[in-house]
């Protein structure tokens, strides 16, 4: 029984997730060649309503936020990564913050939408076989959003973890993005159970998935020091899916 109701609530919700990234992929090609931010608003309300459908499959977000985040304020994002949905997570929650993102090169060719964001919404596309292409890459894109005062977002894992496990961070990235924006504080980000939906690779979308999100404080930024708030990020990050871990399991 379990597995016909999530079929049965992931057909509309796998129709309704197609039709909105082509909708959203038609405005934002119609309003791109006149203005960069309005293409950034049209792409903070397809991250928004992305999130929204979530709820068609019992999809519930829970999300715990910093009192000290601001709205249409640059950020540098340091978030783990279990799913192509986090995304759409993080831009859902700080569609004011205009996030832009550091993503695979794959990711900006095929998918309506989303692909059409990446290339041209000043995201940085990285080849994993060209190491100073993708360096190259997360500085321009790090450099060109502090001085916009717009957030910036990488996943040190570079691969989503397929079982909510947190992988090793792969610290050259991420340096290269701090080092660039170096005046832009960073928040780092925690994000469990979103691996979930990827369960089954959308067939089904396993109904009820619980996905949690917590915003931590900006950390403030001194000369050189990359590395090192990198480091703290990672323990918070690492500290905080301890936290829930360890937490009882809801009846």
């Amino acid at each position: 029984m379990r597995k016909i109701r999530d079929w049965l609530l992931t057909i509309p919700f796998l129709i309704a997730f197609g039709l909105t990234l082509l909708v959203f992929d038609i405005a934002g090609r119609v309003v791109r060649p006149f203005s960069l931010r309005g293409f950034e608003v049209v792409m903070a309300g397809l991250q928004r309503t992305l999130m929204e459908l979530f709820r068609i499959s019992g999809t519930r977000v829970e999300v715990e936020r910093s009192p000290l985040l601001e709205a249409k304020r640059g950020y540098a994002l340091i978030s783990n990564h279990q799913s192509l949905f986090d995304i759409a997570v993080i831009g859902g929650l700080l569609p004011r913050n205009y996030p832009k993102y550091v993503a695979k090169k794959e990711l900006g060719r095929w998918i309506p939408s989303i692909s059409l964001n990446l290339r041209k919404g000043g995201n940085a596309l990285v080849d994993r076989k060209d190491r100073i292409g993708s360096m190259r890459a997360i500085t321009t894109m790090a450099r060109i959003a502090q001085d916009r005062d717009v957030s910036v977002v990488i996943f040190p894992e570079g691969t989503r973890s397929r079982d909510g496990e947190m992988l090793g961070f792969k610290p050259a990235g991420t340096r290269a993005l701090l080092a660039a924006a170096d005046q832009l504080a960073v928040v780092p980000v925690a994000i469990d159970g979103s691996w979930r939906l990827l369960l089954h690779n959308l067939l089904p979308v396993p109904f009820g998935t619980k996905i949690r999100v917590r915003f931590g404080d900006p950390i403030k930024r001194a000369k050189g020091d990359a590395e090192a708030v990198a480091v703290v990020a990672e323990a918070w990050i690492r500290d905080t899916l301890a936290g829930w871990r360890a937490q009882p399991a809801e009846a």
